[in-house]
């Protein structure tokens, strides 16, 4: 097996869990399999750099001294803000040299300015995803996913997002009893799905400022079954439907029938992800009462069928021990 060697380009004002999250996944892999992974680190004058958090890390090396890597890994953090224009340059020249391109949270802020993302699909923290697209049209922007896979550039929202796409990318390299050991050790789920929203249908929508229409909120979260007609949520908030729909979508910023929505539809993914539950069971316990139902409103927010989906986002099962 061919040693895979990742890059991990540092700079003044890195996110350090940017870097040590991936890295940590990385060498993981590295010790459960010794010879997977060479994983170094390297800022363009090999001086240590200061994180946004405060934290001093020391490179390994200096970027021109570094041969061309299988991976290259761009960290994001608050010194992406102002792109200093060497480490651009260094990347215009060097990232289509990578075997593979891959970048966390506001890292795809440098791999962008370098034109690494042109025409490629890509994603980024969901607060820049606005300002990526704007300043790089060429790149197609997708602000929901918490990781894109497209070719050979991988780039993944924010944070902890990039111990997914790490996770992901280990797998892929060494196969899943690798990944799934990883992420035993770091504790952390070995797949979210990186179509999976980087914001729950909870978070996605504001937390209403009245207490009736919190608690309305919070039961829409836990009865996706019930009778979520606004009629029925206007009687649990004391309120007459027409006052509670004007309401409910001035203080969450979405209507209740949206928000009923995300909720079913976040609720139905997760079982299809997590259980062996059969898609009408899936269908009744999400509220959407029939398969054909969810089929629809999988097919209009996700393109796909809640089978096709379950084929591709479900782990695969794991063997009893012996």
């Amino acid at each position: 097996m061919a040693q895979r060697t990742v890059l991990v380009v540092l700079f003044d004002g890195v996110q350090s869990l940017d870097v040590t999250g991936p890295v940590e996944v990385f060498t993981g892999a590295e010790n459960h399999t010794p010879g997977s992974y060479r994983i170094r680190t390297a800022s363009l004058d090999g001086a240590p750099v200061r994180t946004s958090s405060g934290l001093t890390v020391v490179p390994d090396g200096v970027l021109s001294d570094a041969s061309d890597p299988h991976t290259l890994l761009v960290p994001g953090g608050q010194g992406t803000r102002r792109s200093d224009p060497e480490l651009v340059a260094w990347l215009r020249a060097h990232g289509p040299l990578a075997g593979r391109l891959v970048s966390v949270c506001t890292g795809a802020v440098l791999l962008a300015a370098a034109g690494l993302l042109d025409g490629h699909r890509a994603t980024t923290h969901w607060a820049y995803c606005e300002t990526l697209a704007r300043d790089h049209p060429a790149v197609d922007v997708d602000p929901d996913p918490i990781y894109v896979r497209d070719g050979r550039v991988a780039t993944s929202a924010g944070v902890t997002s990039g111990i997914d796409l790490a996770l992901a990318l280990v797998e892929e390299d060494l196969g899943r009893d690798v990944a799934l050991t990883v992420a035993r050790h770091l504790v952390v789920f070995l797949r979210r799905p990186g179509n999976q929203a980087q914001f729950s249908a909870q978070l996605a929508a504001q937390t209403a400022q009245r207490e009736p229409l919190r608690e309305v909120q919070q039961w829409i979260t836990e009865h996706p079954d019930d009778d979520l007609s606004v009629e029925a949520l206007a009687a649990r908030a004391a309120l007459s439907p027409r006052h509670f729909a004007r309401a409910f979508q001035a203080e969450t910023g979405t209507t209740p029938g949206r928000y009923v929505d995300r909720v079913r539809l976040e609720h139905a993914r997760r079982l299809l992800e997590d259980t062996g539950d059969g898609v009408g069971e899936v269908s009744r316990a999400s509220g959407y009462g029939t398969p054909e139902a969810m089929r629809r409103a999988f097919l209009k927010a996700l393109g796909a069928t809640p089978a096709e989906y379950r084929r591709r986002f479900s782990p695969a099962p794991v063997s009893p021990p012996r």
